[in-house]
């Protein structure tokens, strides 16, 4: 979906102009296209459009982060959870550049994303200027358009046609870099016209009927067919589609950590968790299943294991919106390319209403087995140390698979992903392809500004809590509710299991200091207790869930607890070990 600079369109402009700087165009335009909230930082060369913001907040909520990549993670959770573009201000030079890592986790997890960098004055630019960097060479990889205004006229266009690449299609990150001088610059505006084409970008690709038509009949002739569904059930908004096929199919269906909440957890066709630490049956199965159908996900290494010992007896129908994903890393015997909202229920017309009891009864087998070797003694361990599945046990014990959870990245997000309830959509926000510690924080943060009315809780290791922490003074400042649960086992937990199991336990710069955590959020004016007994645990998530406010939490938990069931790397999925 490559997207040409030069491809600027110039709509038709209405009769009436009137003068303003390009800054003042800028915000007109956001909120034309329905921003709300804008997380930022200002800095020099951004600082006519703060000065422009400064009076429009009655129109625009601006949210003074504490790092650029924290503005990033909030506009990821905001968006994840509105469904939303997440909007994001930052200034030239080293606020631009940390940007970078948001802007690559929300590339590879399709997140829809505006950046709109300060940049130096145009006549400036290549001189090596004071906080210059070259911002539109250093994003390409990470975004999927990017673009640079160097005068006031561009900025109505090129703000519209990034909010279309970024929402539409296969949604991802773009960055609007504009020079100090557009942003001060007058000109005739003519008012915002939103975009809705660009020559050469087609974000839905056209449905070819016949191969919806082979896929139907491949499913119809399966006898042991197989469900795989990704984040692309979610950004298509396709949920009550994606039912009604499973429903009608009959059909098993495993979730990747992205898609997990398309359905509920609790739905009888739901059959766990793909991947590295996923479900016992949904592994083992996938070398089994006689038809593989893959609904908006990209095989991904962590889901696949070793591609050449994955599913090689099925045959694989490949549902995507992104037509580089078709083929990429597993052969798909029918692709049916398009957006699954249309495709879904083309397929759901044509499959015949079936049950496969038989063939379900084989996950539900499995089930049993990693529940009495496995999962019931990490929701009720006999141990004195508290394990992390009990802990999101209890949580889920108290909000009924309700609440939003935002989970960092490490141990204690694959345990979250694998125990916590989604009853509901958009309620597991992680970071999926980038894998970022320092993403959960930030992240919860804009997740409750995205849904205000929802519980969102925040799950977080010791390790990536540390590395944006400092966005505890955006919850101080802005007021926002979220609740912060760190689950403290004193290492950087995932790379220590691994060391522990493939480098005979040689703990290499694993063991990793803390500070009082619950007094450094005190000194940020909230509230915490810190857990170490189980007969504790019950009464503190209550008292945090119910507390008025942002609440942290800190849960000592084992330190050397294994996240398990795993592939080991370099093994196919149905090498899976319980232990």
């Amino acid at each position: 979906m490559e997207i040409a600079q030069a491809e600027l369109t110039t709509q038709t402009e209405p009769k009436t102009t009137v003068s303003v700087t390009g800054s003042v165009a800028l915000l007109e335009g956001l909120i034309a296209e329905g921003t709300e909230v804008v997380f930022g930082y200002p800095g020099g060369a951004i600082m006519p459009i703060y000065d422009a913001l400064y009076d429009y907040n009655d129109k625009l909520q601006h949210i003074l982060v504490r790092h650029e990549q924290g503005a990033t993670h909030a506009a990821q959770g905001y968006a994840r959870t509105s469904g939303k573009v997440g909007v994001v201000f930052a200034t030239s030079g080293p606020g631009a550049t940390n940007l970078v890592t948001g802007l690559a986790d929300a590339q590879i997890d399709s997140t829809p994303m505006v950046c709109i960098t300060g940049q130096v004055f145009a006549h400036l630019l290549g001189t090596d200027a004071f906080q210059e960097t070259d911002v539109i060479n250093i994003t390409t990889p990470v975004t999927k358009w990017n673009y640079q205004v160097t005068d006031a006229s561009e900025i109505p266009a090129a703000l519209a046609k990034a909010f279309y690449i970024a929402r539409t299609g296969r949604p991802g990150p773009v960055l609007v870099d504009i020079t100090k001088n557009a942003q001060m610059q007058l000109f005739d505006y003519a008012g915002y016209v939103p975009c809705d084409h660009i020559r050469s970008y087609r974000p839905k690709p056209h449905v070819r009927k016949e191969y919806v038509e082979a896929a139907a009949e491949m499913i119809n002739a399966a006898k042991k067919p197989f469900i795989l569904f990704g984040q692309g059930v979610l950004l298509g908004s396709a949920e009550q589609e994606f039912k009604a096929f499973v429903e009608k199919s009959g059909i098993p269906a495993a979730w990747t950590i992205l898609g997990a909440g398309a359905i509920p957890t609790d739905h009888p066709l739901n059959v766990g968790m793909l991947g590295m630490h996923g479900n016992y049956g949904p592994n083992v199965q996938t070398n089994s299943c006689d038809v593989l159908i893959a609904i908006g996900m990209r095989f991904d290494d962590r889901v696949t294991g070793r591609l050449d010992k994955y599913a090689k007896q099925a045959k694989v129908i490949h549902l995507d919106i992104d037509p580089a994903e078709i083929d990429k890393n597993v052969k798909a015997d029918v692709p049916v390319w398009g957006d699954c909202k249309e495709t879904l229920p083309l397929l759901t017309a044509l499959v015949e209403a079936k049950e496969h009891k038989e063939w379900v009864a084989e996950f539900r087998a499995f089930d049993k087995i990693e529940q009495e070797e496995l999962i019931q003694k990490e929701l009720h361990p006999e141990g004195d140390e508290l394990s992390m599945g009990e802990v999101i046990h209890q949580l889920n014990e108290l909000t009924k698979g309700e609440a939003v959870i935002v989970s960092d990245v490490g141990q204690h997000q694959m345990v979250a992903c694998r125990y916590a309830l989604f009853n509901k959509t958009r309620s597991n926000i992680t970071s999926g392809g980038l894998g970022t510690m320092g993403f959960g924080l930030p992240a919860a943060i804009g997740a409750k500004f995205g849904t205000p009315d929802r519980t969102v809780v925040a799950v977080i290791g010791d390790g990536g809590f540390q590395m944006t922490l400092q966005e505890l003074g955006t919850i101080m400042q802005s007021g926002v509710d979220v609740k912060i649960m760190i689950l403290n086992n004193q290492f950087l937990g995932m790379v220590r299991q691994w060391q522990q199991l493939f480098n005979e336990r040689r703990y290499s710069f694993v063991d990793i200091k803390s500070p009082d955590f619950v007094k450094l959020a005190e000194s940020y004016y909230i509230k915490g207790k810190r857990v170490t007994e189980r007969a504790d645990l019950v009464s503190s998530l209550e008292e945090m869930l119910n507390h008025k406010g942002s609440y942290l939490l800190e849960v000592m938990v084992a330190k050397e607890h294994n996240v398990f069931p795993m592939v080991p790397q370099g093994c196919s999925v149905s090498e899976i070990r319980l232990k």
